[in-house]
C-alpha cells in the first residue's frame, strides 16, 4: 500500500476538520478526492504532504509513518498546492535549477533533469521567461515541473486547475493523463468533476471531514443509482402521454421538465421496450427516448448533503 491513513483525525479547537480517515491507495491509482469546500480535502492532503500533523490517527506513505519519519517521505512525494508562489526575479530556468539543487541534483545531471522537465510540461519555449509574466495555467505547469525534479513516487495535487481557462485546463489534464501513464501515483482534489472521471481510476467522497464512500469510480456511480430514468419527448399533448405513462407496467413516476417528460422506471423493471410500444399503440409520435447518464457530477449531488463545518 503506498497511502494509508488509519484513523486520520484532525482538530482545529472544537471544530473536526477530519473524523476517522480511513484510505488506502494502491501504487500507480490515480484517486480523485472530492468533497464541499471545508469538507476536509486540503487538510488530507496537507497532512500527507507532512506540512500538518494530524491530532490522532496515522499517516504513511511508502510505508513511513508522517510526523515520525518526515525526511524520508518528503524525497517521495510531489506537492502542488492551489496557488503559486510568485517569483518575482526568478526566470523559468533558474527557478527549476534551484529547486534542483534543493534536492542535490547537480553538474550535468541538474541540466538535464531540468531539460526534461520541462520538455515534459511543454515549457522549454519559456525558458528565458521571468515566472511572474507566466500566464496561470503556465506557473501551475511550472508548478508541477518542479515537483517532478527528484522524480517523486507520489504527486499530491491540490485542486491543480482551479481558476484555469478551459485550454489550460485540458492541458493540464492532459499532462496528467501522462504522468499516470508513466506509472506515477497521483492524489488530486478537484471541483471539476467531468474531468476526474475522466482521469482517475478510484474516487473518495468527504463531507464535513468524514469519508462517504471510496472505491472505484464505477462502484460510486452504480451506488448512486436510485433506479432508471427516461427523458421522453413527443411531438404534441405531452399532459396526455404523461397520464398514460403513470398508468403503464413498471412506472413508478413521471414529472415533466419543459418539453421533456422524465419517467422513473421502478427498481425491478429494465427492459422499457414496453414505454415506446404503449406510446406507439396510443398514436403518440415520439421525438425522443433515451436513459438518463449517472455520471460523477450525479453521483456526487445524490451522495452528499451539501453541508460543511
Amino acid at each position: 500500500m503506498i497511502v494509508e491513513t488509519i484513523n486520520l483525525t484532525k482538530r482545529y479547537g472544537k471544530l473536526t476538520a477530519l473524523n476517522n480517515l480511513h484510505l488506502k491507495i494502491q501504487e500507480g491509482e490515480c484517486f480523485g478526492y472530492i468533497g464541499p469546500n471545508g469538507a476536509g480535502k486540503t487538510t488530507t492532503i496537507k497532512i500527507l504532504a507532512t506540512l500538518l500533523q494530524p491530532t490522532w490517527g496515522e499517516a504513511r506513505i511508502c510505508g513511513h509513518v508522517i510526523g515520525y519519519e518526515s525526511r524520508k517521505i518528503r524525497p517521495l512525494i510531489g506537492y502542488v498546492p492551489d496557488f503559486f508562489g510568485a517569483y518575482e526575479d526568478m526566470v523559468v530556468q533558474e527557478y527549476l535549477e534551484f529547486f534542483a539543487s534543493a534536492y542535490n541534483i547537480t553538474g550535468k545531471q541538474r541540466t538535464r533533469v531540468v531539460n526534461d522537465v520541462l520538455e515534459l510540461t511543454d515549457l522549454v519555449y519559456k525558458r528565458d521567461a521571468l515566472v511572474d509574466s507566466l500566464s496561470r495555467g503556465m506557473k501551475q505547469r511550472l508548478s508541477i515541473a518542479r515537483v517532478l525534479l527528484h522524480d517523486p513516487k507520489v504527486l499530491l495535487l491540490d485542486e491543480p486547475a482551479s481558476g484555469l481557462d478551459p485550454r489550460a485546463r485540458i492541458e493540464i489534464r492532459e499532462l496528467l493523463k501522462e504522468l499516470h501513464r508513466m506509472g506515477k501515483t497521483i492524489i488530486i482534489s478537484s471541483h471539476i468533476l467531468h474531468e476526474l472521471a475522466e482521469l482517475c481510476t478510484t474516487v473518495g467522497i468527504i463531507e464535513q471531514g468524514e469519508l462517504l464512500y471510496h472505491g472505484p469510480l464505477e462502484e460510486i456511480i452504480r451506488r448512486a443509482r436510485t433506479g432508471t430514468k427516461l427523458h421522453i419527448r413527443v411531438t404534441e399533448q405531452q399532459d396526455l402521454a404523461a397520464l398514460l405513462l403513470q398508468r403503464t407496467k413498471g412506472v413508478r413516476s413521471v414529472d415533466q421538465r419543459d418539453s421533456a417528460l422524465v419517467v422513473e422506471l421502478e427498481r425491478q423493471t429494465h427492459d422499457f421496450s414496453g414505454i415506446a410500444r404503449a406510446l406507439l399503440d396510443n398514436n403518440f409520435k415520439i421525438h425522443e427516448i433515451r436513459e438518463e447518464d449517472v455520471n460523477l457530477e450525479t453521483a456526487f449531488m445524490r451522495l452528499t448533503k451539501g453541508m460543511v463545518q
